[in-house]
């Protein structure tokens, strides 16, 4: 399996192989949700290139950076079953951040500026710097996503229309546990208090999507914290339900409209984000 430290050296590598180039971006500590990604790529693409850059500009939190895992040598083993068609970019900042680490300013209107906008000041615009430079520097046909970071793709979407980057963009199903906790690299940090407390979420998650708790968004935000917060171990950050075109959060809910919940829960420092469908009604 190729491992790179600089674009330039996959330009090289690619430039007398025409072929299809996936791309999965992500930040290491691998799980089976990021390899569910390249199991996609690898059947959609000739070659895909596995991006593992810790990207210090979209942490509003030194200590949540800080305490990132990192393990590249795990993450190539668990890699190592497509390693024919895998190549591993693992740059250093300065060929992201060529002029130092500061993330550019976008205006992506009402999709960042609520949930993850609104909790984390300036993450969107780290996400969207390293994305638009790996965009850039590796010129893949296809950027593959998980569905988890639901506003997280909006935003890449809304980047790519905008710089036309020219990306064909794929989201992808959540990945989760046997208990329904949506795959992490931060579920590793729970304890096994927080752990067992926190296969609530999904639990939660869906008796409101399945509408057997009343469509008022008062009372469903209501359920869902008395439920996750009812062993002390998690406390939810926020509770949303937006449409998903706009991501603008509601309290007073339409017929016939597509709506989905946001959550964010917290193990202490660690963040715990989920995201379902609100299954439609022709009433609330």
């Amino acid at each position: 399996m190729l491992v790179f430290k600089a674009s330039e050296d996959i330009r090289v590598y690619f430039k007398s192989r025409r072929s299809s180039i996936g791309l999965v971006p992500t930040m290491g500590a691998l799980h089976q949700g990021h390899i569910s990604l390249v199991k996609k790529a690898c059947k959609e693409n000739k070659y895909v290139v596995v991006s593992i850059y810790i990207n210090p500009t979209q942490f509003n939190d030194d200590k949540d950076l800080e305490k990132y895992p990192v393990d590249l040598t795990k993450d190539q083993k668990l890699l190592s079953p497509y390693s024919n068609q895998i190549i591993i970019y693992s740059p250093e900042h300065k060929d992201l951040y060529p002029k130092g680490t500061q993330s550019n300013s976008y205006n992506f209107g009402s999709i960042s500026k609520y949930m993850e906008g609104a909790f984390r000041p300036g993450h969107f615009n780290g996400v969207a710097t390293v994305v638009e430079a790996l965009f850039k520097k590796i010129k893949p046909n296809r950027a593959y996503f998980g569905e988890k970071d639901f506003q997280q793709f909006q935003v890449i979407k809304a980047l790519n229309k905008q710089k036309k980057l020219g990306v064909k963009l794929i989201s992808c199903p959540i990945v989760r546990e046997k208990d329904g906790l949506a795959m992490s690299s931060r579920n590793q940090q729970l304890t096994s208090e927080q752990r067992v407390a926190a296969s609530e979420i999904y639990k939660s998650l869906q008796m409101i999507s399945s509408n057997q708790i009343e469509k008022n968004f008062f009372k469903m935000k209501q359920f869902f914290i008395d439920r996750v917060e009812r062993t002390q171990a998690l406390k939810v950050e926020y509770f949303c339900i937006a449409l998903d075109t706009d991501l603008i959060p509601r309290t007073k809910l339409e017929s016939k409209r597509n709506y989905r919940v946001f959550v964010a829960v917290l193990a202490e420092k660690t963040r715990l984000i989920d995201t379902v469908e609100l299954k439609r009604m022709d009433y609330f």
